[in-house]
């Protein structure tokens, strides 16, 4: 049977209703389309976000957070002194310099002070007698010092900073840095809260109070044999 051309398009023709009745369908595949890129778009953004505000936190813990280099050198055979640098941009108030031999199980040298630091500056102070009463007359051997001090409110300490030193008859007559920290320090938490690393600086304002009360017999007993 033949078919006319006129006849065949007629029976292809769509009704008009039919064709109102795809506009929704389609716009909803074309919005969720959509959906779906700006979905994707807004987690790229959260996550570039989140990045970023990692990056800006740790430039400013890098640069606000409490960080001090110590150095010992010898000045003169009798003589030595103590480079305190503060790296960071905060002011700090040190307070307790302290002095140990690692290779003895002797009381530390401890050294009070009131002193405040700016941010970026150096204190020194000589500290000749001091060391020698910690190492003796005869000694060789690393020699550690440490800084308490005060920060934003809280109180810190810094980690052991080494140096080889020889001391005979009472004569200093070598003092070299041997290394930086002997570790990472970490900032103490109450109990139950999690800890955070720090870099050179340990937090010692937050331990509880029979650990204080603990140390002050010892204090003071060093204090008495210094």
């Amino acid at each position: 049977m033949h078919v006319q051309p006129m006849q065949l398009i007629d029976s292809l023709r769509i009704p008009f209703s039919t064709l109102i009745s795809y506009i929704p369908v389609m716009a909803t595949i074309v919005t969720t389309f959509f959906s779906v890129i700006l979905a994707r778009a807004t987690l790229r953004y959260v996550e570039a976000t989140d990045r970023s505000l990692e990056l800006a936190r740790e430039e400013f813990e890098r640069e606000w957070n409490p960080d001090l280099h110590i150095k010992v050198e010898r000045t003169s055979p009798t003589e030595a002194r103590i480079i305190v640098t503060n790296l960071a941009k905060t002011s700090v108030l040190l307070q307790l310099l302290q002095l140990r031999k690692l290779s003895h199980a002797t009381p530390f040298e401890r050294c009070r002070l009131n002193d405040p630091l700016v941010g970026g500056m150096t204190w020194t102070q000589e500290m000749g007698k001091r060391i020698i009463g910690c190492t003796g007359y005869e000694f060789e051997g690393p020699l550690a010092v440490a800084m308490t001090f005060y920060a934003a409110g809280r109180m810190y300490r810094t980690d052991w900073f080494r140096s080889q030193i020889v001391v005979r008859e009472g004569h200093i007559v070598s003092l070299e840095p041997s290394n930086m920290p002997t570790r990472r320090v970490r900032q103490v938490e109450r109990k139950g809260q999690s800890e955070r690393r720090r870099e050179f600086v340990q937090d010692v304002a937050s331990g509880t109070a029979a650990e204080k009360e603990a140390r002050k017999p010892e204090e003071k007993s060093f204090a008495t044999g210094a």
